[in-house]
C-alpha cells in the first residue's frame, strides 16, 4: 500500500502545482474549484493507502520474497448466481436516463437502485446475524 500512497501523493502534488498557477494566472474560480476537489481528493485516497500500510505492514505482493501461496484463499463471499448485481446497474441506469429525461425516471431508478444496493448488502444476512 505504500506504493499506492505515494503514487498519490504524487498525484495530489501535480494538481495542488496546477491549482496554484491556474488560480494566480486565470483569476477564474470555477477551474480553481475543481482542481482543489480533485487535490483534496487524492490526498485522501494517499492518507487512506498510507494508513492502511501502517496499519497492516507490507503485503506479500510488496515484498520481493512474496509468494503467490500467501495470498491465496478465499478474499471475499461472491455468490455467482445473484441478481442483485444486475439490478444494482439497471437501477444506476435508469437513474441516470432520469437526470436526462426527468425527475420522474430519476427518482424511480433511485427506488430500483437503492432495491439493488440493499439486497447486494444484505443477501447473505440470517436471522441470527441482526441485533
Amino acid at each position: 500500500m505504500r506504493t499506492e500512497a505515494l503514487v498519490f501523493a504524487g498525484t495530489a502534488c501535480f494538481f495542488l502545482a496546477v491549482d496554484v498557477l491556474y488560480a494566480v494566472w486565470s483569476r477564474e474560480p470555477a477551474g480553481t474549484a475543481a482542481l482543489t476537489i480533485a487535490f483534496l481528493m487524492a490526498s485522501l485516497i494517499s492518507f487512506f493507502f498510507a494508513r492502511t500500510h501502517r496499519a497492516i505492514g507490507l503485503r506479500p505482493e510488496d515484498r520481493p520474497d512474496g509468494e503467490v501461496q500467501e495470498r491465496a484463499g478465499r478474499l471475499a463471499p461472491f455468490s455467482p448466481g445473484s441478481g442483485w448485481p444486475v439490478l444494482t446497474a439497471l437501477g444506476a441506469m435508469i437513474l441516470a436516463l432520469g437526470l436526462v429525461f426527468g425527475l420522474w425516471l430519476a427518482l424511480l431508478g433511485l427506488g430500483v437502485f437503492a432495491s439493488g444496493v440493499g439486497g447486494l448488502v444484505f443477501q447473505y444476512a440470517t436471522e441470527g446475524d441482526q441485533h
